[in-house]
């Protein structure tokens, strides 16, 4: 899109990935050239960016206001071979970057669970993967980044504290939740890869404890690690699931007949959800037990080692086109939090509450993170991350989110705020003691507050 027209809607309802909090707004799909006008053109409620919608929460909802969505051009793709690194616009998305990237022998820094994120997404919500226990978060990668500010300009910032640079306003827009301006491009480092492939170890584990005793070796020996838990399990099975130990495989890892097109990439997906689903959804306690100990069983006892393809061992649930429907018309929320290392007791109470819920939840992640950044609402922290899928529509839900959050917060840990539409104000301020160092910042370079979302207003950030 070359063009400086816009597109704008009248108000439509939008919702996070989740689909369980939609709100009305005005949508205005345009280039970088037509984004100073659509900002000064900027209603009451004021305007928040959106990518493709993959925060599950609302943080790129505004109600009676303008969603900004910056629309990709390849042309913003320039990839730098001799220094490792790639400039790409706001808007560009991660699945059409890897397109790009894996063919010519590289691979982004960070990925989440899907590559349906744009640049700009994936810098505002500070992203994070299997690897951050060794390379941390998206945000740490960046090199530089062009902002538009409430008042149109456009600065560059980068990560150091050189004289000009504005450093704080660089870790501020690391995840702010798009409310310090519209990131427009970004320049960050990637890495190498000899093919497209993935060499993956895999480990069906009978409980917790071991889980976790592995995943701590695991830290030293592996990029990137995983494990998914089955919260349905008690006792002495309590926490049991399978650890995914993965590394970017070599040309000698694969097969002879391989070899050839080490580096092919094909991110398609396989299926579809279809569009209309029956009212309470397909996710229930029987058909989640039943698809738990089919995953848990599927995974080889002792130690299994194979190839996988980029999409299979990163993005499995990207191959199900609109996944998100299984969960029926009430939505789902995703809840997911970090408590500190030397928490590891909290972690545990916390599954056993789960478990203790017998709620129908078929994906679990946990992970560890190393070291977080400079970011004042940048999510990691070193400690474990647990990550859970449950629908909104069940009974005790609520109370049960607000024991764990009492659990979390006391410990020291917090929850992901690109995730979140459940936390309060008090919640926020308690897991993110450097909230006002973050708003001071956001003050200084937005003092109208042009900047808004539905998260913003709910927890108060602004």
């Amino acid at each position: 899109m070359t063009s400086t027209a816009t597109s704008r809607t009248e108000a439509r309802l939008l919702a996070g990935w989740g689909a369980a909090t939609p709100s009305a707004a005005r949508v205005i799909d345009l280039d970088r050239a037509g984004l100073p006008a659509a900002i000064k053109d900027l209603p009451t409620r004021g305007g928040i960016a959106r990518g493709l919608g993959r925060s599950y929460g609302d943080p790129a909802q505004n109600a009676g206001g303008d969603v900004l969505r910056l629309q990709p051009a390849n042309e913003q793709i320039v990839i730098d071979d001799a220094a490792g690194t790639v400039s790409a616009g706001g808007g560009v998305h991660l699945d059409d970057l890897l397109a790009i990237l894996v063919p010519r022998g590289w691979f982004v820094p960070v990925t989440p669970g899907t590559r349906f994120v744009t640049i700009g997404g994936a810098i505002a919500s500070d992203i994070h993967g299997k690897n951050h226990h060794r390379e941390g978060s998206f945000g740490q990668h960046v090199t530089r980044m062009l902002l538009m500010l409430a008042d149109t300009t456009i600065v560059e910032l980068r990560p150091d504290e050189a004289p000009g640079n504005d450093h704080e306003l660089f870790w501020a827009t690391v995840g702010g939740m798009g409310l310090t301006g519209v990131i427009v491009e970004a320049t960050f480092r990637l890495i190498p890869i000899e093919t497209s492939r993935m060499a993956v170890e895999t480990h069906r584990i009978g409980h917790l404890d071991e889980i976790m005793s592995r995943m701590v070796e695991s830290d030293a020996d592996f990029r990137y690690s995983v494990a998914w838990i089955d919260l349905l399990a008690s006792g002495r099975h309590l926490g049991r699931g399978v650890l995914t130990n993965g590394e970017h495989a070599t040309r000698d890892d694969l097969d002879a007949s391989d070899v050839s097109d080490a580096l092919a990439y094909d991110g398609r997906q396989l299926v579809a959800v279809p569009p209309v689903m029956p009212a309470p959804g397909v996710i229930n306690r029987l058909s989640v037990a039943a698809f738990n100990e089919l995953w848990y069983r599927k995974a080889r006892r002792g130690r299994h080692t194979g190839i996988e393809s980029i999409p299979a061992y990163f993005h499995p649930l990207d191959l199900v086109g609109s996944w998100n429907r299984v969960y029926g018309r009430s939505g789902f929320l995703q809840y997911q939090f970090v408590v500190p290392f030397g928490a590891e007791d909290t972690l545990r109470t916390v599954i056993e509450r789960i478990s203790a819920a017998r709620l129908p939840i078929f994906l679990t992640v946990l992970k560890r993170f190393g070291p977080g950044n400079r970011g004042p609402l940048s999510f990691p922290m070193g400690g474990w991350t647990l990550a859970i899928d449950v629908a909104t529509d069940r009974a005790g839900l609520a109370p049960l989110l607000r024991s764990l959050d009492e659990l979390v917060l006391a410990a020291g840990g917090r929850h992901y705020l690109a995730k979140d539409f459940h936390m309060t104000p008090a919640d926020v301020r308690r897991g993110y003691p450097c909230l006002e160092e973050w708003q001071a910042v956001r003050r200084r370079v937005d003092p109208a507050g042009s900047w808004a979302s539905d998260l913003s207003r709910r927890l108060r950030l602004t």
